[in-house]
């Protein structure tokens, strides 16, 4: 199990409904250990679906593992505590009224004592440069320091690798970039559903384009993907603008 990827996926398909089109349609690739890759596509590609897909979180079928440890239902509790999730808007995962009680119940709710999992959620803190903010209210702090106590909460556990869905979407520009820089430091295995082709430049080692629910593009080379879509949009408009143009002469 010590040699398996963090994380891997093997002809994965989600469907919300019996006979709907599946929002993820026979999805094959891994996540090595340490690599950050970016799960890219537009709106309604199945970046979400495949996040939550990996936790359990949705019914698929195909075969899905996390160090090699099947996610099945009997097995549902270690793949999460091999797993952390990272929302794009931080408010969803912060519970507590204070910053470092958040970040310590990850590890209280796996039975660690109470003290040592607040040392160790200082000490994750102090690692995303968020120490100061361990005794304050999350409703006082910024969306960029609610995003780094959320990321301190993901990895205080030390997961096998992070989930990230859309984490640059409610920062502005600077947010944006301290994100990036945090996450580049980072030597957790990282899968990164995002849009924001810039800051996945940032971040990631490879990219995985999805349309439709199926990988269309794997590569190393962001320029490929932003290429693919350069020319989607171009048939876009001139399809728009042949529409146009046939309604404006009738």
């Amino acid at each position: 199990m010590t040699n398996s990827p963090p994380l891997s996926f093997k002809n994965v398909t989600v469907r919300y409904a019996a006979g709907s089109q599946p929002a993820v349609a026979d999805v094959t690739f891994t996540v090595a250990p340490g690599e950050r890759v970016g799960l890219l596509g537009l709106n309604g590609s199945g970046k979400t679906s495949l996040l939550l897909a990996a936790v359990g979180l949705v019914n698929f079928s195909g075969e899905i593992t996390t160090a090699g440890l099947a996610v099945v239902p009997k097995n549902l509790r270690r793949v999460r505590d091999n797993v952390g999730f990272l929302f794009g808007t931080p408010d969803d995962q912060i519970l507590f009224p204070n910053v470092l009680h958040d970040v310590a119940f990850t590890l209280e709710r796996r039975g660690v004592p109470r003290r040592e999992a607040r040392e160790q959620a200082q000490q994750a803190l102090v690692a995303l440069g968020a120490g100061h903010l361990a005794e304050m209210a999350p409703h006082r702090l910024s969306v960029g320091q609610r995003q780094r106590v959320a990321l301190a909460a993901s990895l205080v556990s030390r997961p096998q690798v992070v989930l990230l869905d859309e984490p640059s979407s409610a920062l502005d520009p600077v947010g944006r970039e301290e994100l990036a820089q945090l996450l580049g430091r980072q030597q957790v295995s990282l899968l990164m559903a995002t849009h924001d082709l810039p800051f996945a430049r940032r971040v990631c080692h490879r990219f995985v384009m999805l349309e439709g629910g199926r990988v269309v593009i794997e590569t190393t080379n962001i320029n490929v993907i932003e290429e693919y879509q350069e020319q989607q949009i171009a048939q876009i408009v001139e399809a728009s603008g042949v529409y146009f143009a046939t309604r404006v002469s009738s």
